[in-house]
Formats: structure tokens, C-alpha cells, sequence
């Protein structure tokens, strides 16, 4: 009789100890995790305000890596060869990392200005698009297109070797190599903190809702290995 108690005894703390294996625990610990993902993976509905905020979201996203990316590669150009190396490459809306971004949101993005280098980005401009460079305005055009629109402010010196006062911050021979490209120049005469256009972007509806999608997604914290 004894010995069967012992034996029972025995079998019930071998079953404890399979309920509580390592690798059960760790299966614990990770349920939030999957927890998580599970709920990422849950169709929600976006509200119209979301989407408003989301283009928001992807036009500052979008236009700052674009800025980036033109004042890094501006500084190579300038460093090799002068405003006559650099000023094939003022375009970072061309750029394949910047286009490759517009397409992922679906977008159209311009820059444009009351006084453009190139009169293809000639557009008349209000004082109050013209804003310091936290204003931003976002709109919806249609159901299925949104529109937004920031200032471009000459933040850093860089800029003004190209768009500065001519004889002080451009010199005049780099100048007459802009005027022999861009007859139409009106793009000059800016001083460091001055607006001197705007991003424009044109979003379609599929783009900015996968960027709330993506925005918005849950990344469960990772447990800390020891």
C-alpha cells in the first residue's frame, strides 16, 4: 500500500515538473508578443480624421528625406567641383531613393515657387503658405486623393551658394553658369531662415492608408536576453 502511495506520489510530481518546463515558461513570456502581432493582423477601420493625420505624417516623412538627401548630395557636388558639378543635381524630388518613397505612398511631389529657377515651378504663393517651416496644410481633395503642402525655408548656408545674394554669397561667374542653364532665374537674393517655395504633394487614398497602417502598427517590446 505504501509503495503505491510512493508510486503516485512519484508520477504526480513528474507531471508538475512537465507543467512547469522551461520551454512552456518561454512560451508564456512570448504570448504578448503574439498577442500582439495577432491584433496587428485585425482589419480596423480608419476614420477619416486618421487619414488626415496619416498625410500629414507621410508628407513630413517624405519632404525632410528629400531634404536630406539634396543637402548631402549638394555637399558632395559643391566638394567636387563647384555650383557648376552641383547644380545638375537641385532636384531631389528625381532622386531614387526620394521617387522610390513617392511611389510606396502613392504620391506626386513638386517643389514650387513664386520666383523658381526653372519657370516650370512657377506658382503664385500666399503670405500664409509661406509660413515658418511648422506649418503645414493638409487637405482632401476628392474621396480618394489628399493633398499637402509645406514651406521650404533655406535652413542651412549651403543652400545660399546657390540662391544667395549674387556677389556676396554666389559669386557672380557661378552666377552667369546659372543664367547660361536657367535664362529665366528668379531664384536668388534669399537669406539664411527665408521661405523660398513649397513641397507640394499629391497622396492617393491606398498610400496614405497603409502608411496610418504601418504608422500605427504595435512592435511588442523584446524581452532583454540574459
Amino acid at each position: 500500500m505504501m509503495c503505491h502511495f510512493l508510486r503516485a506520489a512519484g508520477a504526480a510530481l513528474l507531471l508538475l515538473a512537465a507543467a512547469c518546463r522551461p520551454d512552456q515558461i518561454e512560451h508564456l513570456r512570448e504570448s504578448k508578443r503574439i498577442g500582439a502581432e495577432a491584433e496587428n493582423w485585425v482589419v480596423k477601420r480608419i476614420m477619416p480624421e486618421d487619414l488626415l493625420r496619416a498625410t500629414r505624417w507621410a508628407g513630413d516623412s517624405l519632404t525632410r528625406h528629400a531634404d536630406r538627401e539634396l543637402l548631402r548630395v549638394l555637399r558632395e557636388k559643391l566638394a567636387e567641383g563647384g555650383v557648376a558639378a552641383a547644380l545638375p543635381y537641385c532636384r531631389p524630388e528625381s532622386f531614387p531613393g526620394v521617387d522610390s518613397v513617392t511611389k510606396t505612398l502613392q504620391a506626386s511631389a513638386r517643389r514650387l515657387s513664386s520666383k523658381p529657377r526653372n519657370p516650370a515651378a512657377l506658382t503664385a504663393l500666399t503670405t500664409s503658405d509661406l509660413q515658418p517651416d511648422t506649418a503645414r496644410q493638409v487637405a482632401r481633395s476628392n474621396a480618394e486623393t489628399f493633398f499637402y503642402q509645406r514651406p521650404i525655408i533655406a535652413n542651412d548656408a549651403l543652400c545660399l551658394r546657390c540662391h544667395g545674394t549674387v556677389g556676396q554669397d554666389l559669386s557672380a561667374a557661378d552666377y552667369a553658369l546659372i543664367r547660361k542653364q536657367f535664362p529665366q532665374d528668379q531664384a536668388t537674393g534669399y537669406a539664411l531662415g527665408e521661405p523660398m517655395g513649397v513641397w507640394r504633394l499629391t497622396l492617393q487614398r491606398p498610400g496614405v492608408a497603409e502608411f496610418w497602417t504601418m504608422k500605427t502598427r504595435k512592435i511588442p517590446k523584446r524581452r532583454k536576453l540574459f
